[in-house]
């Protein structure tokens, strides 16, 4: 999901964007918020805790909650040491067999990202489209997911920083190098690679990747001692994190993800037995 450059040199690096621009815990980092949830299911009740830092989709399950919109619908979609995934409309009516995870409402919830909401074990996360019909990350209306993960290896969380940071400055290029005080640079790089003039191209590339890098300090995604320590005692799916819109977390009952993720399941990852939810706000 997310994209490295370390085989890339900056050259082909600002060739691409700028070509592209011509051309167009459970104590955990709980917050002060009384929106406690319970997701009832035949295995056990999870309770919920949702985040105020990100009210659009806070907003939004609260509203569906109120409308008894999930209560019926199935954990459809389940893979061990990964997640469970629910709120397919279409799953309420489903028949045996039948292939889940495309139904849902008719809007999408802008992405919500929030450096310090991480995918550790019992994040709430919503589901959404893939990015290449989805290049803004919105989120389904309805469709979220629940980590289970798995244990995280050394060295992993470091080089998802790394992702994630050349992915936020790859987004940022384009609005350095468009800036009225970068034009002229910018022209001048395009020009000289243009004309092969290699040592020119470099000097003027050397310039623009100064001022991008000035642009994107305060900018970097780091992972705290706290998030290290949630990874290491609880795991997760890290690899999700920064392109995926995590709004809650389970605060009780974490062994009833494990039953769910656990339960036999069919060659699309769906239960075999129909493991339905209610979810009441407490």
């Amino acid at each position: 999901m997310n994209v490295t450059f370390k085989n890339y040199s900056f050259t082909a690096f600002l060739c691409l964007v700028l070509f592209s621009c011509t051309s167009s815990k459970q104590k955990t980092n709980i917050e002060g918020t009384s929106d406690i949830y319970v997701i009832e299911t035949e295995f056990g009740d999870m309770k919920i805790k949702l985040y105020d830092s990100t009210p659009k989709h806070r907003d939004n399950f609260k509203k569906l909650v109120a409308d008894t919109f999930y209560n019926g619908t199935l954990f459809h979609r389940i893979i061990p040491g990964f997640m469970i995934q629910g709120g397919d409309p279409s799953s309420k009516t489903a028949t045996a067999g039948q292939q889940l995870g495309a139904g849902n409402l008719s809007y999408t919830v802008g992405a919500e990202f929030v450096d310090s909401l991480i995918h550790k074990k019992g994040a709430l996360a919503a589901a959404r489209q893939g990015d290449n019909v989805n290049p803004k990350k919105s989120s389904s209306g309805s469709q979220f997911y629940i980590v289970q993960g798995a244990a995280v290896a050394k060295g992993t969380l470091a080089q998802i920083e790394k992702n994630i940071n050349a992915t936020r400055k790859r987004a940022l290029a384009p609005v350095v190098f468009e800036d009225s005080l970068n034009i002229d640079l910018k022209n001048n790089f395009l020009r000289t690679r243009t004309n092969k003039q290699l040592d020119s191209a470099r000097y003027f590339g050397l310039q623009l990747e100064d001022r991008l890098t000035t642009a994107f300090k305060g900018k970097e995604f780091k992972y705290s001692e706290k998030h290290i320590a949630l990874y290491d005692s609880l795991g997760g799916a890290p690899h999700l994190d920064g392109a995926y819109t995590v709004f809650g977390e389970v605060v009780s009952g974490l062994n009833i993800i494990d039953s769910i993720a656990n339960a036999k399941k069919d060659g699309g990852n769906r239960p075999l037995k129909d493991i339905k939810m209610i979810i009441k706000k407490l």
